[in-house]
C-alpha cells in the first residue's frame, strides 16, 4: 500500500473512530474532553445539574414540546372561533368578568415582577382549564368543530391533569405517558 492510500486509510479510520466517541458520549451522556475548548454555550452550564436531573429532562422535553404545541394551538383555535363567532371584543363580552379579573392580576404581577411580558393577547394569561370553561360557556362557537360537548370537557380535564407534571418539573410515569399520547390522539380526533 502506498503512503497516499495509508494516509487516507488514516482518515477514513480516524473519522470513523471520532463519531463512534461522540454517539458514546452522547448515549452515556459523557464527556471525554475530546474536542478544543470551544466558547461557552448555554448548554455547558447545565453541567452542574446531577445527570439524574439532567436525564429525566431530555425524556420529558419531548413531552413538553407537545403539550406546548397543543396548549398554543387550543389558544389559537379558541381565539379564532370566538373571533368569527362574535368579533373582535369576544372577549369583553364572552369571557366571565371573574376570569377577566384573574387575567388582569396576571398581567399585573407579571408588570410588577420587572419581567418581559409574555404576552399581548389576554387569553395567554388564562389557566388550561379557564380555556375549558371559556368553550363550555360559549359552546355554539365551536359545536360545528368538536362532535361533543361531553367529549370535549372530558378530554380537556383528562389533558389538564396530564398538564399539571409536564409543567412543575414532575417526570411522566410510563401509563401516564400512554395517557398522554391518547389524549392527544383524542383531541384531534375530536375535531374529524
Amino acid at each position: 500500500m502506498d503512503k497516499i492510500s495509508k494516509i487516507k486509510l488514516f482518515a477514513i479510520a480516524n473519522s470513523l473512530t471520532e463519531n463512534s466517541l461522540d454517539k458514546l458520549e452522547e448515549n452515556l451522556d459523557l464527556n471525554l474532553d475530546r474536542k478544543e475548548d470551544e466558547p461557552l454555550k448555554e448548554e455547558d452550564y447545565y453541567a452542574q445539574f446531577e445527570a439524574e436531573f439532567r436525564k429525566e429532562a431530555k425524556k420529558m422535553a419531548k413531552h413538553y414540546e407537545v403539550f406546548y404545541c397543543l396548549e398554543k394551538s387550543i389558544r389559537s383555535l379558541i381565539t379564532q372561533l370566538m373571533i368569527e363567532k362574535y368579533g373582535i371584543n369576544w372577549w369583553d363580552e364572552k369571557v366571565t368578568e371573574e376570569m377577566r379579573n384573574d387575567v388582569e392580576n396576571n398581567i399585573e404581577k407579571e408588570s410588577d415582577s420587572g419581567h418581559t411580558q409574555r404576552s399581548e393577547e389576554k387569553i395567554d394569561y388564562t389557566t388550561f382549564g379557564q380555556l375549558g370553561g371559556i368553550v363550555d360557556r360559549n359552546w355554539e362557537a365551536f359545536e360545528d368543530l368538536f362532535k361533543s360537548k361531553r367529549a370535549f370537557s372530558k378530554i380537556m380535564s383528562s389533558l389538564n391533569h396530564l398538564r399539571a407534571p409536564i409543567a412543575h418539573c414532575c417526570p411522566l410515569a410510563d401509563d401516564e405517558i400512554v395517557r398522554l399520547n391518547l389524549a392527544v390522539k383524542d383531541w384531534f380526533r375530536l375535531m374529524t
